[in-house]
């Protein structure tokens, strides 16, 4: 159903203004950034498809598109070249929605980066999800801590194959100098 069949109360924008974004599904939220749908398929449906729960990224739907992928999480670590198999999102939408993901990115890390969050495992695996889920190759990364578990930085030091990376533990230690408070 096209949103302009909704009443005017239903519409996301609309009621994005209204009630706040806390009011609006996460399709909803996502129809508001892809704007239009395509032919056969509304916005909202294009939405909710792309949230779907990840299928083998080989299968397909009944429409020839890509499975969704798995919510708003998995979407947070699609890159333009995902974007780019599903159908209906041309290079405008994709590098709309690749710069609003981005941009979340950054506000989750920085937000992570002005207080206390290291305090237990918990908050160090999100914070690593965040920054290495999406990566395609095997890294060996390093978070430099202070004395009351502040990050100072996080670096990948080395990049490796799929199953394995090669660690030196000499340039770990001369990072780690580096960062000293």
């Amino acid at each position: 159903m096209p949103i302009k069949d909704l009443p005017l109360e239903a519409q996301p924008r609309e009621k994005l203004l209204a009630r706040g974004p806390g009011a609006l599904s996460d399709a909803e939220l996502l129809a508001i950034l892809l704007r239009t749908g395509i032919a056969g398929k509304g916005v909202l449906q294009m939405a909710e498809d792309l949230l779907q729960l990840k299928n083998d990224s080989a299968s397909r739907n009944s429409d020839g598109g890509l499975g969704g992928f798995g919510g708003i999480a998995g979407l947070l670590h699609a890159t333009a070249d995902d974007l780019k198999r599903v159908k209906g999102l041309g290079p405008a939408k994709r590098a709309e929605i690749v710069a609003v993901l981005e941009l979340a990115r950054r506000a989750m890390a920085q937000r992570l980066q002005e207080r206390e969050v290291f305090a237990d495992p918990g908050a160090v695996k999100h914070y690593l999800q965040l920054h290495l889920a999406n990566k395609q190759h095997e890294a060996f990364a390093v978070l430099f801590l202070d004395s009351q578990n502040k990050l100072l930085a996080m670096e990948e030091l080395f990049r490796g194959t799929l199953s394995q990376t090669s660690v030196y533990p000499r340039e770990v230690a001369v990072r780690a100098l580096y960062h000293q408070a």
